[in-house]
C-alpha cells in the first residue's frame, strides 16, 4: 500500500532548506530583529537584522536595514549593508543599495547593485577537541 504525502506547510523551499517563518506582503515591521532558523520577508521591514540562520527578501519586499546572517537571498529591494557569513545571492529582480561582506557571492543578470563588495573567508564552526580515532567533520 502506498503512503500519501500531504504538505501541511506551504512555506518556500530554497537551496538552504525550507523557510520556517514568512512575513506576508501586507506586513510592516519596525525595530530590531533576531532569529536562529530562517525567515522570508515579503512586506516592509525597517530596522536591524541579526540572524544565525538564512533569510530571504522576497520579490516586491522592501528592507531598510543592515543585515548580518549566515546566508541571504535577495529578490526584493534592500537599503543597507549586508554581512553574510556563508553566501549572498541576488536574484534577477533583486536590488541592493549598500555594501556587501560575504564568503560567496552570486549575482544574476539584471540585478541593481550600488555599493562595495568585500570577500571574506567563510566562518567555520569552532573545532572541538577530537577523541582518538575520530574522523574530522567537514562543513559543506
Amino acid at each position: 500500500m502506498s503512503r500519501k504525502v500531504i504538505q501541511v506547510n506551504k512555506n518556500p523551499v530554497y537551496e538552504n532548506g525550507m523557510v520556517s517563518t514568512v512575513f506576508g506582503k501586507d506586513t510592516e515591521f519596525y525595530g530590531d530583529l533576531s532569529f536562529s532558523k530562517s525567515l522570508q520577508i515579503n512586506g516592509f521591514f525597517e530596522g536591524e537584522i541579526i540572524a544565525k540562520g538564512f533569510m530571504v527578501v522576497g520579490e516586491g519586499a522592501v528592507v531598510k536595514a543592515n543585515i548580518k546572517a549566515k546566508s541571504v537571498v535577495i529578490s526584493g529591494t534592500v537599503y543597507g549593508n549586508i554581512e553574510a557569513d556563508s553566501k549572498l545571492e541576488i536574484m534577477p529582480s533583486g536590488k541592493l543599495y549598500g555594501n556587501i561582506r560575504t564568503a560567496k557571492l552570486k549575482i544574476a543578470d539584471g540585478v541593481v547593485f550600488e555599493g562595495n563588495c568585500e570577500m571574506i573567508k567563510e566562518q567555520k564552526r569552532a573545532e572541538l577537541p577530537k577523541k582518538k580515532g575520530e574522523a574530522e567533520a567537514i562543513d559543506a
